[in-house]
């Protein structure tokens, strides 16, 4: 690898099969603790609702435990899904847990609702705000971390004067085009849409314009891992994301199954190529083997920083997937 690039953490608290969101928020606090221990520049949940499987519904509440039982590592929402808010409400909560913990806070803003269109309208009651309206309030929410101007009329408190770092999400070429107009620094969820994952960056970094937050581009891209003892228990941990990637396809979302063996020959041709697509950006093996992907991941990808996201059934499993990860890019 001729390059070292920090390397960050992206849980999505699940909830697995037989357990329920207590369990599932104290390990990603446990695995928070760990990835501390291990290096890890940043931890980062994110915002979904009405899904089953997932426990990070209230974000900053969820970020606000994390930062409390960790001292150092940079905490954030990856991302906070802004057309569900209010830009003021937002500006409150993460000036609070700025203010709780100082330059330890990312707030990474998605345009996409996190949900369906029916618990989209639950959030809001209105579907008046949208997407559309996505630039507009991200620039109001930047502005409410500013130092108040005279005569403000409506103020952040906790919020102003902290300039809490804003990225931009996405997974299509739209984050990419918006983050290099704001001159923001720019997260890929390639973890679940690699499609765009070269071209995307390509055009953040070519139509990049500096600002006060950000004087050169600034790209993180998202990788699934999945490491283990051997390969073969390293491919039966990734069976758990799997059948999730299936159920949520196929309309039938859950909490995260148990792993199973050989998954992948139960599925017609064109599941199993849909569950390859959407995971394509994966690396599933052993520590020698993510070794060497994932030097050569980061050589080819030309990312700024790598976030790495596991979905894996044992908390047990899953802290150990974690480890290996930290020791094997320490060797590179």
């Amino acid at each position: 690898m001729s390059i070292k690039i920090p390397l960050s953490v992206l849980d999505l608290s699940p909830i697995v099969e037989g357990g329920d969101a207590s369990q599932s928020l104290r390990n990603t606090i446990d695995l928070a603790a760990h990835a501390e221990r291990w290096n890890y520049n940043r931890y980062w949940v994110a915002e979904h609702h009405n899904l089953l499987g997932i426990a990070s519904a209230a974000t900053s509440v969820v970020m606000a435990h994390i930062a409390a039982a960790t001292s150092k590592i940079r905490v954030g929402a990856g991302g906070i899904m802004l057309p569900n808010h209010a830009p003021l409400v937002i500006a409150e909560q993460f000036g609070t847990l700025a203010a709780l913990h100082p330059d330890r806070i990312d707030l990474g803003l998605g345009r996409a609702p996190g949900s369906d269109q029916i618990t989209a309208r639950a959030l809001r009651r209105t579907l008046v705000s949208s997407g559309d309206d996505f630039p507009r309030d991200v620039v109001e929410l930047m502005a409410y971390f500013r130092p108040a101007e005279p005569g403000q009329s409506v103020r952040a408190v906790p919020g102003e004067g902290l300039n809490v770092p804003v990225w931009i999400l996405g997974s299509s070429l739209y984050g990419a085009q918006l983050a290099a107009h704001l001159g923001l620094p720019y997260a890929f969820a390639s973890h679940f849409a690699p499609a765009e994952m070269m071209r995307a960056p390509e055009i953040y970094r070519n139509n990049f314009q500096p600002s006060e937050q950000l004087s050169e581009p600034y790209v993180m891209l998202s990788v699934n891992v999945f490491a283990a003892d051997t390969d073969e228990q390293a491919r039966r941990l990734m069976s758990s994301h799997q059948q999730a990637v299936f159920n949520i396809r196929t309309g039938r979302p859950g909490r995260l199954p148990a792993p199973v063996d050989d998954f992948e020959a139960g599925l017609d041709p064109d599941t199993l190529q849909m569950v390859l697509n959407v995971l394509s950006c994966s690396l599933v093996g052993s520590r020698e083997t993510i070794k060497n992907d994932l030097g050569e991941f980061i050589d080819n990808c030309g990312a700024d920083e790598l976030m790495v996201s596991g979905q894996i059934f044992d908390h047990k499993a899953r802290l150990r997937s974690f480890e290996i990860i930290a020791d094997v890019y320490n060797q590179l």
